[in-house]
């Protein structure tokens, strides 16, 4: 939108803040070269657009606001004569994308001292070339600074989800390796008895229902049911009795096993009704080695599946075998998440998953959101190892209009109030130093906003503290970088 010209007095330009040091000379060659322009209310540039002008405001009021999702979120009002907006970055040429960062309009009839982004970047040049030098070194050193802590942030992020995932991983593949080494002695004593009941004089009969008996024991074991503490007691006790009453040594050693496989009085009094008395002891014992083995194998199992539901979740959480921007479940990406960090969280923090499992599936970049999950998480449990290392932390998805919500709940120290408006700006940190770049916040807002176009914000109290992250259910035309 343009302005309409209006003449250009260098005692006013004069007047203002940023040029109040000038000589006549100068302001008369702002004059000379930039302009005056009025605005009736309404908008003077947007957000994205090629950054063609720097405004000084002469009076009026200005709002700047920036496009967060689908609202138009205000960042300033001011009727402050001197403020400035526009292509404040012109002096770097062509080494930055020269677009409006934010959109600028005014809500009153509003004069504005107007220089051309290529004057401007010229004036600076001829007129301040050390403090350009400073700015140019202060801007790209920022920039340079950021990204490589940013690099590092990942790297600690990495070095504590490959800890936590090692320990993980740790446990079932040393069950395995335990219960492997368990089931080849088994076996063994297996083949041993099988070689005896061999060499007894038993008939094919007595035989066949030994093996009938293996098999229908075996598949008990697959379909035992789960019993509580107490269940498993009584059971342990009425079975020792009854080995103890046929005669059977240690049968206390054995009740175990059998309770574990699902076995009960009824199906032992089937095992003695199918053998002679005088063959009931190698019978329970063989039919021991065949639980043994069954429960050992199912161990194995249980094991070698956890190896892979966690390889599976690591692959979920890196994305490494999916397309960078594809519509995902979020639930899967914060189970992933979740799942990787369990080492961090620890067994004193409690995680709540409050899931709204009607929600669609969302257009995304999952590898980039299980990064902010991973930092809003991470931060959560900071603060509740602040608080003592006890707490809750809720994870909480529903619909919100148009947005999906998820929310992280955590009952530590909580964010006090006059760090709320900075938590998310580069650099800043609460942690102590060397705990905390301050780029996991930064980051995260970036990915949330820039990236999917949504918003993200914190509600915070002690004990109770919410970080927002709200995602559109639909794709936009444009994914910004």
């Amino acid at each position: 939108m343009s302005g309409q010209p209006v003449p250009c007095a260098p005692q006013e330009i004069g007047s203002l803040f940023l040029f109040e040091k000038l000589t006549p000379e100068q302001l008369g060659r702002l004059c000379a070269e930039g302009r005056v322009e009025q605005y009736e209310p309404g908008p003077v540039y947007t957000e994205g657009e090629p950054a063609t002008c720097f405004y000084v405001l002469l009076e009026g009021t200005v709002v700047l606001y920036r496009r967060v999702g689908a609202d138009d979120v205000e960042v300033a009002r001011t009727s402050q004569r001197g403020v400035y907006a526009g292509s404040m970055q012109a002096y770097l040429g062509d080494r930055v994308r020269q677009v409006y960062n934010n959109s600028m309009r005014v809500t009153e009839p509003t004069r504005f001292f107007v220089l051309p982004a290529d004057t401007f970047a010229g004036i600076m040049q001829e007129w301040f070339p050390m403090a350009v030098h400073l700015l140019e070194g202060l801007f790209f050193g920022s920039k340079n600074t950021q990204r490589a802590i940013g690099q590092r942030e990942r790297l600690l992020a990495l070095g504590s989800l490959s800890a936590g995932l090692t320990h993980e991983l740790n446990n079932p593949a040393a069950a395995a390796v335990r219960a492997t080494a368990t089931l080849r002695e088994r076996v063994g004593k297996m083949r041993h008895k099988l070689a005896v009941i061999a060499q007894g004089s038993y008939s094919p009969e007595v035989m066949a229902n030994l093996i009938d008996l293996q098999e229908r024991t075996a598949e008990r074991v697959a379909k035992a049911p789960t019993l509580s503490p107490l269940e498993a007691s009584d059971r342990e006790d009425a079975l020792t009795d009854w080995l103890d009453d046929h005669g059977i040594l240690d049968g206390w050693r054995i009740a175990p096993a059998f309770v574990q496989a699902g076995l009960d009085e009824d199906w032992l009094d089937q095992v003695a009704a199918a053998v002679d008395e005088e063959l009931l002891p190698s019978a329970i014992g063989w039919l021991n080695y065949t639980v043994e083995t069954e429960l050992l194998m199912d161990e194995i199992n249980d094991s070698t599946t956890r190896i892979s539901h966690l390889v599976d979740a690591a692959k979920q959480y890196s994305q490494l075998d999916r397309a960078p921007f594809q519509h995902a479940d979020v639930h899967e990406l914060l189970d992933s998440t979740l799942l990787m960090l369990s080492g961090k969280i620890g067994r004193r923090i409690k995680v709540v998953k409050d899931y709204d499992r009607t929600l669609p599936r969302i257009p995304a970049y999952p590898a980039e959101l299980n990064q902010v999950w991973t930092n809003l998480i991470d931060n959560a449990v900071s603060a509740m190892n602040s608080a003592g290392g006890d707490g809750t932390l809720t994870v909480r998805t529903a619909r919100d209009h148009d947005r999906l919500l998820v929310e992280f709940r955590d009952t530590g120290v909580g964010v006090p109030a006059e760090d709320r408006g900075r938590i998310f700006d580069p650099f800043f940190t609460t942690k102590p130093v060397g705990e905390g770049t301050g780029l996991g916040l930064d980051i995260s807002w970036r990915i949330v906003v820039n990236k999917h176009h949504g918003s993200i914000q914190v509600e915070s109290e002690p004990g109770d503290t919410r970080f927002q992250v709200l995602l559109p259910l639909t794709a936009v035309e444009e994914e910004s970088a």
